[in-house]
């Protein structure tokens, strides 16, 4: 069995700090490959050791292993961005802020040209099908990840009434399952921290007979087992808090692609949409004169 699928496979039964680093290997292969031991446990957050009991879990004699089989992958081109890894520098408190804008950003653009890799690709051609023969799609993001859901609901209500948002008051958005049957669909946004709500909602939707796909950061995210489609969105940023643009990313890619299927429908929605917005006054008309 491959590294990677061994890793997937044992990752239930490992502790807590073998998961975190074996996530960490999981999610940055790169590196394992070109940086020191010690230096990956401590980007991971575990100590060197857990490295070395990570490599022998696994079955590999040690941590040199490990770093060896990921040299050979990429050697053999597995991965095309070698040379879009990430630089870790600890900035000094003097950093001048465009430094930070432009790391920050650069490090954005290596992620969303990764989505456009041909595994990323055939999972959002996949997700998209799947989405486009469900009778109802309904719409699951909580916490961060309710700007992405959000933002797909808002995008799919101009093409039709088939997107249902699981967000209400008063902790009642889940109220909208009631009717949900096995011809719907449910798109679950979660990344790690997972929301508890989250899951919760998307193993009773399971239950129910509705299928689930879901935009996730790891291959051992919860969410995989419970989904029929995935699609990988990386979170990593330079900043206190993850970065979300991927996601939004994919949730685009995702509304672009399901309004292609039926261009005639598609822009029959779209004319009853823009002159509903028009008669409602929606927006501005006039440009402001320059003082």
């Amino acid at each position: 069995m491959p590294l990677k699928e061994q890793i997937i496979a044992q990752y239930d039964a490992m502790s807590p700090q073998l998961q975190q680093a074996a996530r960490y290997v999981l999610e940055h292969p790169e590196e394992v490959a070109l940086i020191s031991m010690r230096e990956v446990a401590r980007l991971a957050g575990v100590q060197p050791a857990t490295m070395t009991r990570l490599a022998k879990s696994l079955g590999l004699p040690g941590y040199d292993e490990l770093r060896a089989q990921h040299a050979e992958a990429l050697r053999r081109g597995g991965n095309g961005f070698a040379a879009k890894v990430r630089q870790r520098v600890e900035e000094g408190s003097d950093a001048l802020g465009s430094d930070i804008a432009s790391h920050m950003l650069q490090g954005l653009s290596a992620q969303l040209a990764k989505l456009s890799e041909p595994d990323s690709l055939k999972r959002l051609e996949a997700t998209a099908n799947r989405l486009r023969s469900a009778r109802k799609v309904y719409v699951l993001g909580l916490r961060s990840c309710h700007a992405v859901a959000w933002h797909f609901h808002y995008v799919m209500t101009l093409l039709g009434d088939r997107s249902v948002h699981l967000d209400g008051p008063g902790g009642t958005g889940g109220d909208a399952l009631i009717r949900a049957t096995p011809e719907d669909v449910m798109l679950v946004i979660s990344i790690k921290p997972y929301a508890t709500g989250t899951l919760e909602l998307a193993q009773l939707a399971k239950e129910q007979g509705v299928g689930i796909v879901s935009i996730t950061d790891s291959e051992v995210s919860p969410l995989v087992a419970l989904s029929e489609q995935t699609i990988f969105c990386p979170t990593e940023s330079d900043s206190f808090f993850h970065t979300l643009t991927p996601a939004l990313a994919v949730s685009e890619v995702l509304c672009s692609l399901l309004a292609e299927f039926d261009r005639p429908k598609t822009l029959e929605a779209l004319q009853q949409a823009d002159t509903h917005l028009l008669n409602l006054n929606t927006y501005s008309t006039t440009t402001p004169k320059r003082q």
